[in-house]
């Protein structure tokens, strides 16, 4: 009788894709005070404030910046209630989502 030394198979683990990342991003304006984006940013994003302050300015002086990446859902709910308080203290502040590249 011959013996054959058969290792044991190792199951083939397939991972699911990553889901496509979305950057959320601040469009600048020119009547949202700078106090009311950094607390926003803040609250709504969880930043540390000197991190919300580099991110305004960077708005303010470039016109936009990116403020963070998410999954697609998580970026669009995030941008769509960031604006949504800002409207509510009517200022016409803007976050707007797209695929991170």
């Amino acid at each position: 009788m011959t013996q054959t030394n058969t290792k044991p198979r190792t199951a083939t683990v397939l991972k699911p894709a990553r889901p496509p990342l979305h950057k959320v991003i601040l469009i600048n304006d020119d009547f949202t005070p700078r106090d009311f984006v950094v607390s926003l940013l803040k609250a709504e994003f969880r930043v540390p404030e000197a991190q919300a302050l580099a991110i305004m300015l960077t708005a303010h002086t470039r016109g936009a910046c990116v403020v963070a990446v998410f999954t697609r859902e998580i970026a669009e709910a995030k941008a769509n209630r960031a604006t949504e308080i800002a409207r509510s203290k009517g200022y016409p502040l803007l976050f707007t989502t797209e695929p991170e590249e």
